[in-house]
């Protein structure tokens, strides 16, 4: 049996009832095989990031154990994305969205495959993704980049509100 692999993953939606939508993948998350739900952090409000014309975002990080490799984890968090009414095929970047998950991190490997890149290419400029992870993983290290809190001390977040 492979070892299991600390793996951190964001969530985002914006359509539909966003707030169900992110806590149902939440719990879909603890359904992967080889995969364990460790902890997830709370919902934030966010604005929307890259395409701005659209609604705000509801933002979350769950911090998993998996003893799939990165692309299985993957095809098991697209999987959940298109259960949850999410069609990838021709879609505008950073459009508005029923679910996104993002694998941001994947134990401290970094990984640059088609389709795959982990961690996620623009984990370290993006507080809406970042403070949500450091909430899950306050030691986390974004390799090539350095400890992520030291990086959300460095942004501008005072438009991200957590929710409840």
């Amino acid at each position: 049996m492979r070892r299991a692999v600390r793996a951190c993953i964001g969530l985002g939606a914006n359509l539909g009832d966003a707030i169900a939508a992110v806590q149902g993948a939440l719990q879909a998350l603890d359904t992967i095989p080889g995969t364990r739900l460790l902890q997830t952090s709370r919902l934030y409000r966010t604005p929307a990031w890259g395409k701005t014309d659209q609604p705000a975002f509801v933002n979350a990080a769950a911090l998993v154990d998996t003893t799939l490799d990165a692309r299985e984890l993957l095809d098991h968090m697209l999987s959940i994305e298109r259960d949850f009414g999410r069609d990838r095929a021709g879609g505008e970047r950073w459009s508005a969205r029923t679910l996104d998950l993002d694998l941001l991190l994947y134990g401290n490997e970094v990984i640059d495959e088609p389709g795959l890149h982990v961690p996620h290419p623009h984990l370290h400029e993006r507080a809406f993704a970042l403070v949500p992870m450091v909430e899950v993983a306050p030691d986390a290290i974004i390799p090539g980049r350095g400890r992520a809190s030291d990086l959300v001390a460095a942004m501008v977040t005072g438009d991200i509100h957590p929710l409840g």
